[in-house]
């Protein structure tokens, strides 16, 4: 067993080499399905023995309660929920499991998932499981490393799942042959996923190939195009995603009969690089980091114009473009708005109404200032610049029934298909003439 050791100056428990060498199961948890399932094996590809937990279900978070106060905001209560309950389930050996957990570094409260986590597994009497931070150079642990390879391959993975969440939220409810779809999403993600393991798939050139592939792909699917109710999700980034955390807000939704588009990671990756940008322009900082800031955010809408030329080619609704997104929220919010989803928020909300998917469910966790100052307080302006924007927001928390978020999001499906028929008829009345 791997012998237990401290970071001197914080005194966390250290993740080691000799932890990876011998094995340490690595826990993680899921948000987004299509995503992290591509990167779990990537991570398994460089040695780590990555587990995503799939884990859902009303205890999750009934153990977060025991371990995180009920005033911390929804996702850190199910994620260290979720975390617990996998250590407790008697699947893992304890003392070879290792937590991985993303650290943006910002000032939302997701910031300190981290901390609060470790606080948790002391309380629960698992302080001997080290805890991993995914972040550009927050934390480091001898035993992990995101080195470039392995980064081009999990931007490799992000631009894919992008595009495959995208394609088939756009074919999924008109396919004539049930399941058609996800079933080629299953395809295509297990051949993307070996791809990338074996060191192909994520240069530029590699990207465009693959991208007009897979689109033309699905672009082949046999579809009835009826008309549907659109809706567009957004919100917290955990709560927007997790099928745990917005009580299966797609499914619910896919019973209703709707479309739903779902922006994708690629805007908000490239909101946190620009974000380093407007800092400098706003207080001033170091030069050569807003050159590189620069740098990366053009390599990201250089993935985000392969994704859009793809998507065109074969008539599909392209997935939002991050510079014209940032453009439609001028006047509405400003860009110093930018904790949590900050102003991308407000943003995504302006672009769904703008692309048709004008029927909106703002996901929140009950009590996130963030969201609650650019999701609710930016829907009186959002409607004065878009009128045809018809927003609800659903807050989520342990306490939160489930029936009365559904029973909301019923009232505002109510009305987007009172303006589809209207729409229909006006159609068929100028047919007629």
């Amino acid at each position: 067993m791997a012998q237990l050791k401290y970071d001197k100056k914080s005194g966390r428990l250290l993740f080691t080499k000799q932890m990876k060498r011998e094995g340490y199961k690595i826990l993680i948890p899921n948000m987004a399905p299509i995503h992290f399932k591509m990167l779990e094996k990537v991570f398994v590809h460089y040695g780590y023995n990555a587990e995503l937990l799939q884990t859902t279900g009303p205890e999750i978070a009934q153990t977060g309660l025991k371990y995180v106060h009920n005033d911390t905001c929804y996702p850190a209560l199910l994620v260290i929920g979720q975390f617990i309950h996998a250590l407790q389930s008697g699947r893992y050996d304890v003392h070879k499991t290792a937590l991985m957990i993303t650290q943006t570094g910002g000032g939302c409260r997701a910031s300190n998932y981290i901390f609060l986590l470790r606080k948790a597994l002391k309380k629960a009497g698992f302080e001997f499981v080290p805890v991993i931070s995914l972040s550009f150079g927050m934390e480091k642990n001898p035993g992990f490393a995101l080195t470039i390879p392995l980064l081009r391959r999990i931007v490799g993975g992000v631009v894919y799942g992008d595009q495959l969440m995208l394609l088939s939220n756009q074919i999924k409810p008109y396919e004539v042959n049930k399941g058609e779809t996800m079933e080629l999403v299953g395809r295509w993600s297990d051949r993307i996923a070996q791809m990338l393991v074996e060191g192909k798939g994520y240069t530029l050139e590699e990207i465009d190939e693959n991208l007009h592939k897979l689109t033309k792909d699905f672009s082949k699917i046999e579809v009835n195009r009826t008309p549907k109710v659109k809706v567009g999700i957004v919100g917290e980034i955990y709560v927007k995603y997790s099928k745990m955390a917005n009580n299966g807000l797609e499914d619910f939704l896919a019973e209703q009969d709707c479309e739903i588009c779902v922006p994708g990671l690629m805007g908000f990756a490239a909101f946190k690089v620009d974000n380093r940008i407007e800092d400098y322009k706003m207080f001033g900082g170091s030069r050569v980091k807003y050159e590189f800031c620069k740098m990366l955010l053009d390599y990201v809408t250089k993935l985000e114009t392969l994704m859009v030329e793809s998507a065109l080619r074969f008539n599909f609704v392209p997935p939002h473009q991050y510079a014209h997104t940032k453009e439609l929220v001028k006047g509405v919010i400003g860009y110093g708005s930018k904790m949590g989803e900050g102003w991308l928020l407000t943003a995504e909300m302006l672009e769904l109404a703008e692309t048709g998917y004008e029927n909106i469910v703002c996901t929140q966790p009950f009590g996130c200032l963030p969201n609650h100052i650019n999701g609710k307080g930016a829907i009186r302006k959002i409607k004065e610049v878009k009128p045809n924007a018809n927003i609800v927001t659903i807050d989520y928390d342990p306490g939160a029934p489930k029936v009365n978020q559904e029973n909301r999001i019923k009232l505002m499906l109510a009305v987007g298909k009172e303006a589809l028929n209207e729409k229909i008829a006006g159609e068929q009345a100028e047919n007629a003439e």
